[in-house]
């Protein structure tokens, strides 16, 4: 049985090396501290719990196989994403970043595979990018913060992008920033901002996504959210009933729980219910394996706790663990 983990994070080896010799990388800059110090930029202070941030592509590959991971997706930790950047510097930054992922696929590339960062606070840029790193690079899609500075992915000057995506057979995964949701201005107490302030952002963009008419007017695109979506799944019935009994407020022809079957969705939920109560929304089509590598701590592993569940049939399992990503991802 093989295992494909759609959400495993890169920290750029650039950044560590700018860290290493005092200098900024793209405004970010490293403040020495308690284990790997503490990066400071884009309005953000991000720190690490794990040294498995700094591991080498053989330190990696090794822990990989610890945890029976046969193929890891690639993608950057989202506090780097940079779009709050000029738009130049915020290319040069995902190109620096992509570059770097296609390279480390190139090492082991039947054992990686890459998501894009995107320059997305300019979109003709963004477009470039994807369809350079895609064509160029050979990654499979971008990742993506759950909201551009503010700004919410249903905004008309957003949609060429997903009609590019779209057009491309680009696989795009949507991950929340982790220090920086609407959470962390409400209540920064409990380290709720990160256990529940992040898959409501989840939420919220799958919500954006399908209210805001962007799975209908890209048919064929291919979404993912992390994080089994959040809530989004569970609150479909609550949405439903806004778009049944206030028609004003309607974007598009269907009920938002029409869409839901549309976007595919990670199997980090916290709880063997949870992914119980999702895959019985949308089908085990819909779901596949995510580990958040390297910041949620698996005992003994991600591919060990979907093997050991058992609310799901081994049917079930197959395509969460690799049948759905190497057929999306044509691996």
């Amino acid at each position: 049985m093989r295992s494909i983990d759609i959400h495993a994070h890169i920290i750029p080896g650039s950044l560590w090396k700018a860290a290493d010799s005092k200098t900024d990388w793209f405004g970010f800059r490293h403040e020495p501290g308690e284990g790997l110090g503490t990066f400071v930029g884009g309005g953000m202070r991000t720190g690490f719990s794990s040294p498995k941030v700094r591991f080498t592509v053989e330190e990696r590959l090794n822990d990989m196989d610890a945890q029976k991971v046969d193929v890891q997706v690639l993608s950057t930790h989202m506090p780097f994403v940079g779009y709050h950047l000029d738009a130049a510097q915020g290319l040069a930054l995902a190109r620096d970043v992509n570059d770097e992922i296609a390279a480390t696929v190139r090492q082991q590339p039947s054992r990686f595979a890459g998501l894009a960062t995107l320059p997305v606070q300019d979109v003709k840029s963004a477009i470039d990018e994807l369809e350079r790193s895609m064509t160029k690079l050979g990654l499979k899609g971008a990742t993506l913060d759950t909201n551009v500075n503010g700004e919410q992915w249903d905004e008309p000057k957003f949609l060429p992008l997903f009609k590019a995506a779209e057009a491309m057979g680009a696989m795009l995964f949507f991950h929340p920033q982790p220090q920086n949701n609407f959470l962390m201005q409400r209540i920064k107490r409990h380290g709720l901002f990160n256990s529940l302030g992040v898959v409501l952002d989840d939420a919220i963009v799958a919500a954006v996504l399908i209210c805001g008419g962007v799975l209908e007017a890209c048919p064929d695109i291919r979404i993912c959210i992390a994080h089994g979506g959040g809530p989004a799944c569970y609150a479909m019935g609550r949405m439903d009933r806004a778009w049944h009994g206030r028609p004003a407020t309607r974007s598009t022809p269907k009920p938002p729980s029409a869409y839901q079957r549309r976007l595919y969705y990670d199997t980090v939920t916290g709880s063997e219910e949870a992914l119980r109560f999702l895959l019985d929304r949308v089908g085990a089509e819909r779901v596949v394996l995510g580990s958040d590598w390297p910041f949620v701590p698996w005992h003994p592993s991600p591919v060990a706790w979907v093997q050991g569940l058992q609310s799901l049939t081994q049917e079930e399992k197959d395509k969460i663990l690799w049948r759905n990503l190497e057929s999306l991802l044509n691996l």
